[in-house]
């Protein structure tokens, strides 16, 4: 009998996985699956010889993010497929959600291509309410900040960020800040195919401005908590996730996916749609661990 085989991808700064990914090998084992950590640029990895790849700790896609898609476009067996690590890699499918009527955080989105002044880009910007600039592609709160718009210096800092990433080719998202973020923190919903598995809360990383990234590591760290989610909530989580299964044309459920959520005004509202390499906050699992039901839907898959 051939044992299955399943590479979890990450990166050459985790060779070994993230420490909520490491249980997926044993309890793989326990399925009879051989289960390994693979870096994704790593060439000498021949990624056909496995029978499902899995996305999991591949953090340092974003600064180069045509590789990565490359990548994605020649590995056989992938979860989540190409098509969806394409397309969820660019925040700009928040308009897909925004055009079905899904809550969503106000974005102005500035495109590189149209050579903004630095007076065109103020203009852009919020008169009121502190205010968030990021790329369109980024992961790990990495070239994001949080300003004051009734602040010169911390206008003009803003600009020179935007500016600073439209000069280098990258699309900008301007978007107001969520206050009830520095309260309540962000909501992540997990999902492990197509099914709610557990809620937890993301306390806020936005303080101030961007910073320089070098020496900072893959991510900005998070502290996690557990949640329990409102009905409010998984709605909204759900027809985010099916905006994305039509838009994808999607025959089967994503194997796993994570929605995050701020409390505006009305309600919550998707901040970001995660169905490329998320953490999944194992740890945080209700009475069903989702490392469980993580390792079944691998199981069943291969």
């Amino acid at each position: 009998m051939t044992t299955k085989r399943v590479a979890l991808a990450t990166c050459s700064d985790l060779p070994a996985l993230d420490k909520d990914d490491k249980p997926l090998i044993p309890a793989l084992k326990d399925r009879g699956i051989t289960a390994e950590p693979a870096v994704w640029d790593d060439a000498s990895v021949d990624w056909a010889a496995y029978d499902l790849v899995v996305v999991r700790s591949t953090w340092d896609y974003a600064p180069r993010h045509d590789e990565f898609l490359e990548w994605a476009d020649t590995v056989p067996n992938l979860a989540n497929p190409a098509s969806v690590l394409r397309w969820n890699t660019d925040k700009s499918y928040l308009r897909a959600l925004e055009a079905a009527d899904v809550p969503v955080i106000p974005t102005v989105w500035l495109d590189p291509a149209r050579h903004f002044s630095k007076r065109a880009v103020h203009t852009r910007m919020p008169a009121f309410g502190d205010f968030v600039v990021k790329p369109v592609v980024s992961a790990g709160a990495k070239d994001t900040g949080r300003y004051i718009p009734i602040s010169a210096q911390s206008r003009s800092m803003a600009i020179t960020h935007t500016m600073r990433l439209l000069d280098s080719k990258r699309w900008v998202m301007i978007q107001p800040y969520i206050t009830s973020v520095d309260s309540a923190g962000e909501t992540v919903l997990i999902f492990v195919d197509g099914t709610f598995q557990h809620a937890a809360r993301k306390n806020a990383l936005l303080t101030g401005p961007s910073q320089p990234t070098k020496g900072l590591g893959l991510y900005v760290k998070e502290e996690m908590s557990p949640l329990t989610a409102t009905p409010e909530q998984l709605d909204v989580a759900q027809r985010a996730l099916d905006v994305a299964t039509a838009e994808l044309g999607l025959d089967k459920p994503l194997l796993y996916a994570r929605v995050d959520l701020v409390t505006g005004e009305d309600g919550p509202l998707v901040i970001e749609l995660e169905l490329t390499e998320p953490s999944l906050w194992m740890a945080y699992s209700g009475p069903v661990p989702t490392l469980t039901r993580f390792a079944d839907a691998i199981a069943a898959r291969v």
